[in-house]
């Protein structure tokens, strides 16, 4: 069951809690090895990759639309350390621990690596 709520400040929390104690962050990844971004809902014309604090909660968003992807591991560290520069680099927005009607926050990656400070 997954610890996600509608209360989207509470849901980014417990992705910082979680990818601390773990030291693992998730996203989802097709079989040709693609990650998951989408159009944001917030910001215009702005693409969002979304990650997950824990493999059950990324597991499942892989239905409907996104059937093809599978949850995917990736260290903190280099969550923190690459994926946020190379994210920054391309322009992508980052966004947290969405709920089951894919509801969550959107954020610039240096937003989420400040989270980590």
């Amino acid at each position: 069951m997954t610890k996600l709520t509608a209360d989207i400040q509470a849901n980014k929390a417990l992705f910082v809690t979680e990818t601390q104690a773990t030291r693992v962050v998730w996203s989802l990844r097709n079989e040709e090895g693609d990650w998951l971004s989408v159009a944001s809902s917030e910001f215009e014309d702005s693409e969002v990759m979304p990650f997950w604090s824990n493999e059950a909660d990324a597991k499942v968003q892989c239905a409907d639309e996104w059937a093809e992807f599978q949850p995917s591991e990736l260290p903190l560290d280099i969550f923190l350390e690459d994926w946020m520069i190379t994210l920054v680099e391309d322009g992508v927005l980052v966004g947290l621990n969405w709920n089951e009607s894919l509801e969550g926050i959107e954020l610039e990656p240096s937003e989420v690596a400040k989270l980590y400070l």
